[in-house]
C-alpha cells in the first residue's frame, strides 16, 4: 500500500453563467428538450450551491435498521452585477405583452430552465457545471442612491435544481483536473446546449 500526495488547484474566480429554457409541454411539465438559444452572461459576482437531502431512519428491534434517503435538490444562490430583464421575466413567469409591458406577481407557473456556471481554478484549470432542471424560487431587486464614491449594487437570484433522471441527479459536471477530462472540450462546446448524459458530452466534444 502506498501514499499518493495530490495538490489540487485552488479556486481563482467564478466565470460566466448560462441559461437555456426547457420547451415544457402543454401542462407545464419539464421535457428535457431545450430551446436552440443558450443565454450567456458574464455578470456573476458569486455563486454558492447548497445540497438539500431528506432522510429518515427506519427503526426495528430498538435500533436503526436502515436510513432511507429522499429526494435531493440543490439551492443555487447567484449574486449578479446585472441581469437581463427579459430572461428574468421568463424565469419568473411574468407576462410580457407586445408593447413591452411586464406584469409580475401573479399566480403563473415559473419556467423550467437549465443553469450553467464556470469555476476557474489556479494554473488554468476549470470546472463546468450544468444543472439541467431548474426553477427560479426568488430574486432580490434593490437600488440605492448614487454617492460621491462609486458603490456596487448587486442582486441575488435563488434557483432550485431538481433531479432530472431516474437516479435523481441534479448536476452534470466536468473538471479539468480529472485524468478523464475529455481532450478538446472547451467552455463554448460544453455550454453550446445543456448536457444530461455521457452521450451528450461525447457529442459536445466532437462538435466542430
Amino acid at each position: 500500500m502506498s501514499i499518493t500526495t495530490k495538490t489540487p488547484p485552488v479556486k481563482e474566480t467564478v466565470g460566466a453563467m448560462y441559461c437555456c429554457f426547457d420547451t415544457t409541454d402543454e401542462s407545464g411539465n419539464w421535457t428535457s428538450t431545450y430551446e436552440a438559444d443558450v443565454i450567456k452572461m458574464k455578470t456573476v459576482k458569486a455563486v454558492s450551491v447548497t445540497e438539500n437531502a431528506d432522510s429518515a431512519d427506519v427503526y426495528a428491534s430498538g435500533e436503526v435498521y436502515d436510513t432511507v434517503k429522499g429526494n435531493v435538490t440543490n439551492e443555487i444562490s447567484v449574486e449578479t452585477a446585472a441581469f437581463d430583464a427579459e430572461t428574468l421575466a421568463r424565469m419568473r413567469g411574468d407576462s410580457v405583452d407586445t408593447s413591452g409591458l411586464i406584469l409580475r406577481g401573479g399566480n403563473r407557473d415559473r419556467a423550467y430552465f437549465a443553469f450553467g456556471k464556470v469555476v476557474k481554478l489556479r494554473h488554468g484549470g476549470v470546472r463546468y457545471d450544468w444543472y439541467p432542471k431548474c426553477k427560479l424560487t426568488e430574486n432580490t431587486d434593490e437600488a440605492s442612491t448614487k454617492e460621491e464614491s462609486y458603490s456596487e449594487q448587486t442582486d441575488t437570484l435563488t434557483i432550485k435544481a431538481f433531479g432530472f433522471n431516474d437516479a435523481g441527479d441534479t448536476c452534470v459536471s466536468v473538471d479539468s483536473t480529472s485524468t478523464k477530462f475529455p481532450a478538446g472540450l472547451t467552455e463554448e462546446k460544453f455550454f453550446a446546449k445543456p448536457i444530461l448524459t455521457a452521450a451528450d458530452l461525447t457529442s459536445a466534444v466532437s462538435a466542430s
